[in-house]
């Protein structure tokens, strides 16, 4: 792709009438008639009456980071486990043991799938590169082929219009002959902020875009500018992908052993952060903790409704439960 080059009804009859032009005419006692009238269900006689009372003090922030956290902290851990197997073997094959190229193979597949299910299994918290990222969720960084601080510095000023998915409103970045390098990078990534993209810039000076991983999809496939149309976007390469590492040879086995040592490291500092992470949820959570008394009023109130029955304590427990899962439960209890 070439440098991209920025621009400087029917006819309805009388009312009453059917479609053959003959007039209805209501039956006799018609216009008199009334619905039948719904009597509204009044709960039985002793009823627990819905759930009323709760926590006056909800930290979601809180639960989500914790959540997040110890997701991460989960899979991490397995990933890991895996690691060390593999480097194990690779290590006794290099050294001229018996080291087994099948079991070498099924590290690599069994690492490959544990990657594959990475955005599920961390919760969205773990990126492609074992980054730890929260609260903000996990991104994917690419660019956009052409698009690099030289080509923005050379010659008069110029604007670029962005837009993507379906939003009708571009967004606009003017770039003006006098502004620094950085002060480029700075304008492009507050333009392009509500279209939930940051921008960085790296070495060689090309512009870095990240979006959240969720919204790379739409990105990838929508992403144009004005006077140009659609941009040609490249994901970044520098991701963990076991099933391109190699045990074919001695320099394969070589530059998998320095991959998987390289992604060990990485695991760690992402353990490290979800670590602190947690702490720091636990430090809120004992701030924040409700008074006794407002818990046992209502813990007694769940008691009392959940003792009935009928079809209003069932309303009332399910719609208290709609949106604890499995994994937010066990994230607070790690927080005892």
């Amino acid at each position: 792709m070439e440098a991209i080059r920025p621009t400087t009804g029917s006819t309805s009859g009388p009312a009453g009438a059917n479609g053959t032009g003959v007039r209805s005419e209501a039956a006799p006692g018609a216009t008199h008639a009334r619905p039948p009238q719904l009597t509204p269900a009044q709960p039985a006689p002793g009823a627990a009456a819905p759930l009323r009372r709760g926590l006056a003090r909800v930290d979601h922030q809180l639960q989500g980071d914790v959540a997040s956290a110890q997701q991460a902290l989960d899979f991490l851990e397995q990933v890991a486990g895996q690691l060390q197997a593999l480097k194990g073997e690779l290590s006794a094959k290099l050294s001229s043991r018996r080291g087994d190229s099948g079991a070498i193979e099924a590290h690599l597949r069994q690492l490959g799938a544990t990657m594959d299910k990475r955005r599920q299994a961390s919760g969205g918290s773990v990126d492609a590169r074992l980054n730890f990222s929260s609260p903000q969720p996990a991104s994917q960084r690419f660019r956009i082929k052409g698009l690099n601080l030289d080509m923005l510095t050379a010659g008069a000023g110029q604007s670029l219009s962005f837009s993507v998915g379906g939003n009708t409103q571009p967004l606009t970045v003017a770039i003006d002959p006098s502004m620094t390098r950085e002060d480029i990078v700075v304008r492009f990534d507050r333009a392009l902020a509500p279209a939930n993209m940051r921008v960085s810039a790296d070495g060689s000076g090309a512009l870095v875009f990240s979006t959240p991983e969720s919204a790379w999809p739409m990105v990838r496939d929508s992403l144009s500018i004005q006077g140009v149309g659609r941009v040609a976007v490249e994901a970044d390469t520098d991701v963990i992908m076991p099933q391109q590492w190699g045990a074919d040879n001695t320099d394969a086995l070589r530059q998998s052993l320095h991959e998987v040592v390289q992604a060990l490291s990485q695991v760690q500092r992402s353990q490290n952060a979800a670590s602190q992470a947690l702490s720091a949820a636990a430090s809120r959570a004992a701030v924040d903790q409700p008074p006794a008394a407002e818990i046992e009023v209502m813990a007694q109130d769940f008691a009392d409704t959940a003792s009935t029955p009928n079809y209003e304590s069932l309303l009332a427990l399910t719609s208290a439960l709609v949106g604890i899962s499995r994994e937010r439960v066990l994230a607070l209890l790690g927080l005892h």
